[in-house]
């Protein structure tokens, strides 16, 4: 790959950020990338691990002259971001950002940008349960998805810009329309992450099952269910404020789904149980023929070192 932008600025340096770092990197898509955490021990971190080229101890000295920013912040702390780089921001260059949730990242962001800035959400579907400065490797985003989300004014030309981006990172790419993309996140990813949590602490909560015997004898399905709650408290408490609606609509019918199987439970209607976990079963299939994961039976997950 080639330069695509000449300097790239990452704010906050997350396993998201610090990824990106390394893809960028091994791909050659940038000259120089510049790297703001708010936490001071961060950003230390970060200095002694040689993530970025550069680590700024304030916004404004990251952002200034930089082709590419990438917003790698909580959603509920971008609207503070956005206003306070809007002054450093040359003209010409793009605002992204990484966020779970698009709607309300629009509309906390777009406000605050000057008019010769292209803004272009984006969304990469890549993560793991860890986070901080050190989690982050490049092949991180290979064979994952990215979507993007335009706004209607935004120039094809910086889409297109920012599409062969995330291509030199390893990731395949797509656009969608905001409210879609958060409907699809919340059937994707935001209510099963609200299931896990809710999980997990149903066990915490039967004290007829003591903790050993929950760390003990924890089979596939509640181990997994407890990777997942693992991940960042701030970001997933952030994600699910703000995607509100979507998330509870998806809820609801979780719950006609549960209710449904709890009757034919109930009934000892073997048959409907049969056919539901064949249905379900599909869908897995599905996800593995297309990439998205592999048949291993460790869940895809690498060898214990």
């Amino acid at each position: 790959m080639s330069v695509i932008y000449n300097r790239v600025a990452l704010i906050g340096l997350g396993l998201i950020a610090s990824s990106m770092f390394w893809a960028i990197k091994r791909a050659g898509l940038a000259n120089e990338v510049t790297g703001f955490s708010r936490s001071a021990k961060t950003r230390d971190t970060a200095r002694e691990i040689g993530l970025c080229d550069r680590v700024c101890n304030n916004l404004t000295d990251a952002v200034i002259d930089a082709d590419l920013i990438v917003l790698c912040v909580p959603v509920g702390a971008m609207e503070d971001v956005a206003m306070q780089i809007a002054p450093g921001l040359k003209s010409g260059a793009t605002v992204s950002d990484v966020g779970s949730v698009k709607r309300a990242v629009i509309d906390a962001v777009a406000p605050h940008l000057p008019d010769d800035v292209h803004f272009i959400p984006a969304h990469p579907l890549a993560g793991t349960e860890q986070s901080g400065p050190t989690s982050g490797f490049a092949e991180l985003f290979d064979n994952r998805w990215c979507l993007l989300v335009p706004l209607e004014d935004t120039d094809p030309a910086q889409v297109d810009r920012l599409a062969d981006f995330w291509h030199g990172l390893g990731s395949n790419v797509e656009c969608m329309e905001p409210d879609h993309h958060d409907l699809v996140l919340a059937v994707t990813s935001h209510t099963p992450h609200l299931i896990a949590y809710t999980m997990v602490g149903v066990a915490d909560d039967l004290r007829r099952v003591t903790d050993s015997e929950v760390v003990k004898y924890s089979a596939a399905g509640f181990r997994d269910f407890t990777r997942i709650a693992a991940s960042d408290p701030t970001m997933w408490r952030d994600v699910f404020l703000n995607n509100k609606d979507a998330t509870l609509e998806i809820l609801g019918r979780f719950t006609e789904e549960l209710f449904a199987l709890q009757r034919a439970i109930r009934k000892g209607d073997g048959k409907e149980l049969h056919d539901y976990f064949t249905r379900t079963r599909a869908i897995r299939r599905g996800i593995i023929e297309a990439g998205q994961d592999t048949d291993a039976p460790n869940f895809g997950r690498g060898p214990k070192k």
